[in-house]
């Protein structure tokens, strides 16, 4: 175990506020990210148990992933998204879990799930990074078949059907308006930390720091 994992208390309290949030697609928008994935996570968990079917992890690319697989805030849920990670396909009792990312040449397998099967989904948004129609060329000098959809596709594409989202991004503009629910955990706190005699920011992200 983790020194820093979240406590089992803390998590079950903040799986039970998300069991008890009636809205259909839920914005987690606080600064902790690899707590808000085990979270996250230990929902769709809990509700592939109760609603057996498809359920989709939309992580923005794979260093992200593999960042979430290290260093999310408990061990099931990094044991999970580790196996998870190739062949992006895992079956856990009744259910099935995909991971795709942000761009839709990765969403091969996830594009032929029936819709009708499909229960829930976790989208992770990286705050450090671009939007993905900021670019018009993919990395191999090929027009980027991304760059002429709406920013938040990654996100609309699935609000439109799934009946359960959670997005988590921090400091991100829903400017397509889309209907989502602002969720917080009162746990989760913006402290100023002093370090060696000097005040960092309550804005920084400490889970981003080794």
């Amino acid at each position: 175990m983790r020194g820093r994992d979240i406590s089992k208390e803390d998590l079950y309290e903040s799986v039970k506020t998300l069991v008890e949030t009636e809205d259909k697609h839920i914005h987690l928008d606080q600064q902790k990210l690899f707590t808000l994935f085990s979270i996250a996570f230990q929902y769709l968990l809990f509700l592939s148990t109760k609603k057996p079917g498809a359920f989709i992890i939309r992580i923005e690319d794979s260093a992200l992933a593999e960042k979430l697989a290290k260093k999310s805030k408990d061990p099931s849920t990094r044991r999970f998204l580790q196996s998870l990670m190739l062949p992006r396909k895992l079956k856990y009792q009744r259910s099935t879990f995909y991971l795709d990312f942000f761009h839709i040449g990765s969403w091969s397998l996830t594009a032929d799930i029936p819709k009708d099967k499909i229960q829930g989904a976790i989208v992770v948004k990286n705050t450090s990074s671009k939007p993905m129609t900021e670019i018009d060329m993919d990395e191999e000098g090929e027009v980027d078949p991304m760059a002429h959809l709406p920013k938040d596709y990654f996100l609309s594409s699935l609000t439109e059907f799934v009946p359960k989202t959670l997005t988590i991004a921090y400091e991100w503009e829903n400017e397509g308006g889309l209907p989502l629910k602002v969720v917080q955990f009162p746990f989760i706190r913006k402290e100023k930390e002093r370090v060696a005699g000097l005040t960092l920011s309550k804005e920084i992200d400490l889970d981003e720091i080794d």
